[in-house]
């Protein structure tokens, strides 16, 4: 029977200097020359390692997720970290991110003294995961996709010694490229929408035809591509005016609204049909938490646009040589078939392994013995490899 130990949680507050134009974020965070980041480790009491598991995703904590918490409860050291958007992606600039976990990847190590870190990639997690660990193998960002300068070649970055991307799709961008409703026909009036691509204006069902799929993505590529536009146009007029007024925040009305949720013959797995991760689509299509719902012309350039965004895991991966393990869930209601798959295709290092948990969701909400299964393949890995 495995050994299952008591868990211990220790607040980490992680901070570095930076010296930036304007501040994206409310409070202290970058406001008075310095960055302040919170996370948390979780440990399994009375066992030593010396390997750290590291999650992280762009916006959100995961210290309450149930996953971190099992592999802490089955002997791994865990460090969760938060990055300065947590729970607010507004304002996210993806590169700000890979110098925040740059910082805990340099605590974990110079402070906290693991031999080795891996780089857990969960959900949002395992495009930035790839981002980071590709700058910080060989790194090339000097600025952010708004030109504004940010250079991570003089952060040296410390890379992770591997790589996991588990329930992970390949980015926030390519995501809202696939999940954004190209039925709105004007951005300031979410109710004028072409009928012929309105998923839930109830004159289009599933399933849908190759046909129909090709015209749709098409849309929405074409949507993304106007929203991209109009960010850039006004960014420059804001500059050319040369005042002290250099953002501007917008609104993206209905931002999910990928036929896949309705549709499960496309790329078919075991998920639950009309339904999302966040829940009824038709719902989360115009709620409050929809993909990309506030933004800044900024956050968009570098998070949500197909054409601008580095977090783009399939790219990324080329240019990792650390060990990569993969793990589709095989009901996954928020990252699709195809996401995990051309992640690992596209992947180039000779030590890659690719697993599937059969039946289990995103979360692995009521499955206990699913997330048990992910524990064991994840800590097996690990020790095949020493760590």
């Amino acid at each position: 029977m495995p050994v299952s130990y008591e868990v211990i949680r220790e607040p980490v507050i992680v901070s570095f200097t930076e010296t930036a134009a304007f501040t994206e974020t409310y409070g202290f965070t970058g406001s008075q020359g310095k960055v302040f980041l919170e996370g948390q480790r979780i440990l399994p009491k009375g066992r030593d390692s010396n390997t750290v598991l590291l999650f992280m995703h762009p916006a959100s904590t995961l210290n309450l997720m149930p996953l971190p918490v099992a592999l802490a409860a089955a002997g791994s050291h865990v460090l969760c970290c938060g990055s300065r958007f947590a729970k607010n992606d507004t304002a996210l600039i993806m590169e700000k991110v890979v110098a925040d976990l740059g910082a805990y990847i340099r605590y974990a190590r110079e402070d906290l003294g693991y031999q080795n870190v891996v780089l857990c990639g969960w959900s949002g997690g395992g495009s930035l995961a790839t981002l980071y660990q590709s700058q910080a193998e060989n790194t090339t960002i000097t600025d952010t996709p708004a030109g504004d300068p940010y250079d991570l070649t003089a952060m040296d970055l410390i890379p992770a010694d591997a790589l996991m991307f588990i329930a992970a799709h390949t980015g926030r961008a390519r995501t809202l490229a696939e999940w954004i409703d190209p039925s709105v026909l004007d951005e300031f009036d979410p109710d004028a929408r072409d009928p012929e691509l309105d998923l839930y204006g109830g004159k289009i069902e599933p399933p849908f035809s190759s046909d129909f799929v090709r015209t749709y993505r098409a849309a929405q590529i074409l949507r993304v591509r106007r929203i991209t536009d109009k960010a850039l146009e006004v960014l420059e007029d804001l500059k050319a005016r040369g005042t002290k007024e250099v953002e501007r925040p917008f609104l993206v009305h209905r931002t999910m609204a990928d036929p896949r949720f309705l549709d499960p013959g496309l790329e078919p797995n075991d998920r639950q049909p009309n339904w999302c991760y966040m829940g009824a689509p038709e719902t989360v299509n115009s709620g409050p938490v929809g993909l990309a719902r506030f933004t800044t012309l900024r956050a968009w350039l570098s998070q949500w646009s197909a054409d601008h965004s580095r977090a783009d895991a399939e790219a990324c991966i080329r240019n990792v040589t650390a060990p990569l393990l993969v793990i589709e869930n095989t009901a996954d209601d928020a990252v699709p078939v195809s996401h995990p798959a051309c992640v690992f295709e596209a992947a180039q290092m000779k030590d890659k392994t690719f697993e599937r948990i059969e039946g289990a969701t995103h979360y692995y909400r009521e499955q206990p013995e699913h997330q048990a299964l992910v524990v064991n393949q994840i800590t097996a890995w690990l020790a095949e490899r020493n760590m």
